[in-house]
């Protein structure tokens, strides 16, 4: 049996049977009329590499025809890639290198397929640069190497006549900044030492020139818009033919020019800064100078100390505004907090809503802003208006709103979103007991003498402060609500106690509301000489309560009674409605036509003092 032996190609044949090849292929790429290459062809291609590198010593060519394959590159690049490029300039020449820069890739494809057996044996056993890293690196050394100055040149000179208002060709760009990133081959080292550096230059020369001019020129929020479109327009450029990790840098330097070297400039620009732009209302320049300044290191903390100046300053002008309208008060009416502490009142409110508006739409709810807002808001919530202090006010304006026949007349939704601002603003004064030291003795008048308008508002303010300050702030106000609920039960049961009892009715209507010491405001009471029939009242109620529980004592708080008294006169009848005092006063004149002071004294068992006071209330009410 005989084998077959492979005649031997020597390097000469063989490699000007591969020449061919080559020629084809670079007509190709020239665009010279040549057909393509067949399935034959390759193969034809393939097996001449193959049988040359497979023959044994001294036939094996492998290293010859790795050699030979550089300087297939070599050569074409010399002699027809580099004369096409040195003859042109400028956006021609880039166009050319795009083209060249394409035909190279294929080239390296097709003749990497060819020699395509290089790299499965002899480069990988030997660790040499594979065929494609070969061929590309031929392009870096001689092409790139040699215009890759002139071509950043015309790259960036692009890009300034573009920033200058003139249409360029963006895909050109593209393409041949995409020669730079992928010359290095995974590395951007070419991409960024020998374009973007350069760039960047450019860049902050090109806008610290125009920064100069408009400053000069332009207002602020003039100077603002040309900033922002200026960054809106880098972004475009990186998204169109930059490569994504230029943005962060070429924004920084825009910023740097535009907006760092000028920041302070431009906020106090005398009549178009951020004092005028929150004096005249400018929201949407405001927003603007937030997204700007927001770019910038620490650049947020000029413009909030101006908004909380400005806060400050208007807050403080309501509180003048207040201190006028009161000192213009007339002098008996000085002791009583009234409309126009009420209207003070309203005014903050509303100064509040319209900068807490700012500080969520126009500055993004930032920390800085809300705490501009809080620390200008402390400034002037804590001065006081004409001797009453602010928590006075505070709950003067809840009690107006809260009581029967307030000047306030509001929807219940209107009233639930006042008493809600009321409670924010509250967050601002120091001393949170004052208030609600003031709204408890309120709140107390309009529980006992039925002044409340509606309970469940009194319930909701109270829930909104225990929000706010804490279930011990609120513990003795819900409280009294609580024994005004229980009060009712009471009643509803001493009623019924009364009627199943019928001896021991004592022939007067009476309620009586139980309230938990401690919880409520201390109250005066003096021990006064009731008349018999009011002595049988709290008899018969004392035996009931006794009934309901044997552990508590009753103090009776005479000062709070009222009394519906029908008295009757030859001329009319008329009912009466006065205080228990002064009900105990009139009915010692059921058992006589006339009586000295002293006898009045002495039978009610009161001092002086009192029994004057109500003698005057007695008398004023008959002149009237």
């Amino acid at each position: 049996m005989t084998t077959h032996e492979r005649k031997t190609v020597d390097l000469e044949e063989g490699w000007a049977f591969m020449q061919k090849g080559i020629t084809k292929l670079k007509n190709i790429l020239e665009g010279k009329p040549e057909p393509q290459f067949s399935s034959e062809d390759y193969m034809m291609l393939y097996t001449t590499i193959y049988n040359m590198c497979t023959q044994k010593p001294p036939h094996d060519y492998s290293q010859q025809l790795y050699d030979k394959y550089r300087e297939s590159f070599e050569e074409y690049i010399s002699s027809m890639v580099l004369p096409s490029l040195r003859e042109k300039h400028d956006e021609f020449m880039l166009r050319e290198l795009v083209k060249r820069w394409s035909n190279h890739k294929v080239m390296v494809r097709w003749l990497s397929r060819f020699f395509h057996y290089l790299d499965r044996y002899f480069i990988s056993r030997r660790s040499l640069p594979a065929l494609r890293e070969v061929g590309l690196s031929c392009f870096r050394d001689l092409v790139y190497q040699e215009i890759k100055g002139k071509v950043k040149s015309a790259v960036i000179s692009l890009i300034d006549q573009e920033r200058e208002g003139e249409q360029i060709d963006r895909a050109l760009l593209k393409n041949v900044l995409d020669i730079f990133v992928e010359i290095g081959l995974g590395s951007m080292e070419c991409y960024e030492n020998d374009f973007e550096d350069f760039l960047l230059k450019d860049t902050a020369d090109y806008y610290s020139i125009k920064a100069q001019t408009w400053i000069v020129e332009d207002s602020c929020p003039d100077y603002m818009l040309k900033a922002e479109e200026c960054l809106k327009r880098e972004k475009e450029r990186v998204a169109h033919y930059l490569h994504s990790s230029s943005e962060p840098k070429l924004l920084e330097k825009v910023q740097h020019e535009l907006l760092t070297q000028y920041a302070s400039q431009l906020l106090e620009k005398e009549h178009s800064g951020c004092h005028a732009l929150l004096r005249d209302d400018k929201v949407e320049d405001l927003s603007r100078m937030y997204r700007l300044f927001s770019r910038i290191t620490r650049g947020l903390e000029p413009v909030s100390q101006i908004f909380k100046q400005h806060v400050t300053n208007e807050g403080t002008a309501l509180v003048k505004q207040a201190e006028d309208a009161a000192s213009n008060k007339k002098p008996e009416k000085k002791d009583i907090v009234g409309l126009q502490e009420q209207v003070f009142v309203r005014k903050i409110i509303e100064l509040h809503d319209k900068y807490v508006a700012y500080v969520t739409d126009c500055f993004q709810g930032h920390t800085l802003f809300h705490k501009a807002l809080k620390e200008a808001f402390e400034v002037f919530c804590n001065k006081g208006v004409s001797g009453s202090s602010s928590a006075e006010l505070l709950a003067t304006f809840c009690d107006n709103i809260l009581k029967k026949g307030g000047s306030e007349k509001l929807s219940d939704e209107a009233i639930e979103d006042t008493l809600e601002k009321v409670v924010r603003l509250l967050a601002y004064i120091s001393d949170k007991d004052l208030f609600a030291e003031f709204y408890r003795k309120k709140l107390a008048r309009r529980l006992l003498f039925d002044k409340s308008a509606n309970d469940e508002h009194e319930r909701s303010i109270l829930t909104k402060l225990k929000q706010q300050c804490g279930g011990q702030f609120t513990s003795k106000m819900e409280g009294m609500v609580t024994d005004l609920t229980v009060a009712r039960d009471h009643q509803t049961k001493f009623e019924e106690f009364i009627s199943t009892h019928p001896e021991l009715n004592p022939g007067i209507d009476l309620a009586v509301t139980v309230l938990t010491t401690g919880f409520w405001p201390t109250y005066k009471s003096f021990d006064i000489n009731l008349p018999a029939e009011m002595v049988r009242c709290v008899e018969v109620f004392k035996e009931f309560y006794q009934t309901r529980t044997k552990h508590r004592k009753l103090t009776w708080i005479y000062s709070l009674g009222i009394c519906h008294i029908t008295a009757k006169f030859e001329a009319k009848t008329i009912e009466l409605i006065v205080t228990t005092y002064q009900a105990a006063l009139l009915l010692l004149f059921n058992g006589a036509d006339k009586l000295s002071y002293s006898e009045i004294v002495t039978q009610l068992n009161l001092s002086d003092d009192d029994v004057v006071r109500y003698l005057c209330l007695q008398l004023m009410r008959k002149r009237r």
